[in-house]
Formats: structure tokens, C-alpha cells, sequence
């Protein structure tokens, strides 16, 4: 097998726990090998997170931006439409942003829910993906990753839950879950 290396287009899907932290985890150890990461949240916003805080002390190095409002409106409920704007503010940062050279891991936290809620055009991301500089990496997180963007990938793991603590009634847990 030839030692080939280029940048990997990673997706985290599935109705399991952890795919935002698995792409942190991945955006940890890519600061530690000296690469630079930008990770743009594209719904999450109105809450802070306390991976917020911890990036901070990477400096420019690590970069995180929060561009949506926090809980977007589905099933059966019209989408706002700031909610689609700030989407596509969101998509035209990360297509900048993959095609500048200036990151050599850019996380796409979020996507697959805004492309399954209908906010954003699978073919869009796919083109930019396709075009991507060879040696940037790009993971993309959320639910339902959409069937074209499983395709292009070169590595997608889905996680399963097999249970939760929200099942005992255990709330969300400052630390664990954000």
C-alpha cells in the first residue's frame, strides 16, 4: 500500500452522543501536531459552551465561532428565515475559509442538520468539498448526514446510542454534554 497523504474529509453522524466531540477530540490532537483549526458552529449559539472557554488558550491556533441562534424550528414548524440567513452567512465563512489555505482542519460543527432541515444545498457543500485544497481536512458533524456527502467522504462513523442518561432523567451535565 503506497504511504498516500492528503486531507480527509471526516463525517461524524448518527443519532448517538459524540460526534461534536469527537471532532474536538480531532481538533486536539491536530493543535498538538501544529496545525491550525477553525471550527464554525453553524446552529449553535445561544448557549455557551464550555469548549468556548477552553479554546481560548490555543490562541489564534484554534478558532471557534458560534453562527447560528441556538434551537432552530423543525418538524412541521416553519423555518425562520434569520435562521436560513445565518446559515448561509455560515456557509459562505466555511467555504472562504476551506479554500484559503490558511486552515489545515476546518470542522463544518452542525451541517448535516442544517442540510437535512432543508437550510442548506447538499450540492453546494459536495462542490466545495470536491474542489477543497488537497491537504485541508474537513469533518462534518450532525445527524442524517445526507446520502452525497456520505459519498464523498473518505471516513464517516456514525454514532449509535445504546442508552442515555436523559433516559433515567438525568438533564444535560455542565462539562459532559456542554
Amino acid at each position: 500500500m503506497n504511504d498516500v497523504r492528503r486531507g480527509l474529509i471526516i463525517v461524524n453522524t448518527g443519532p448517538g452522543k459524540g460526534k461534536t466531540t469527537a471532532a474536538m477530540g480531532t481538533a486536539l490532537r491536530a493543535v498538538g501536531n501544529g496545525l491550525r483549526v477553525l471550527m464554525l458552529q453553524f446552529l449553535k449559539g445561544s448557549w455557551h459552551y464550555g469548549e468556548l472557554d477552553a479554546v481560548k488558550a490555543f490562541g489564534d491556533k484554534f478558532v471557534m465561532k458560534q453562527m447560528g441562534r441556538g434551537f432552530v424550528k423543525v418538524g412541521g414548524a416553519e423555518t425562520d428565515p434569520e435562521d436560513i440567513r445565518l446559515v448561509e452567512e455560515a456557509w459562505a465563512e466555511a467555504e472562504k475559509a476551506i479554500s484559503s489555505g490558511e486552515w489545515d482542519l476546518v470542522i463544518l460543527d452542525e451541517i448535516n442538520y442544517a442540510i437535512s432541515y432543508g437550510m442548506l444545498d447538499p450540492a453546494k457543500v459536495v462542490a466545495a468539498l470536491k474542489r477543497k485544497p488537497e491537504m485541508v481536512h474537513v469533518i462534518l458533524t450532525g445527524r442524517n448526514a445526507h446520502p452525497t456527502i456520505v459519498e464523498v467522504a473518505d471516513t464517516v462513523t456514525e454514532m449509535r446510542e445504546v442508552k442515555h442518561a436523559y433516559q433515567k432523567g438525568i438533564m444535560a451535565q455542565r462539562g459532559i454534554e456542554y
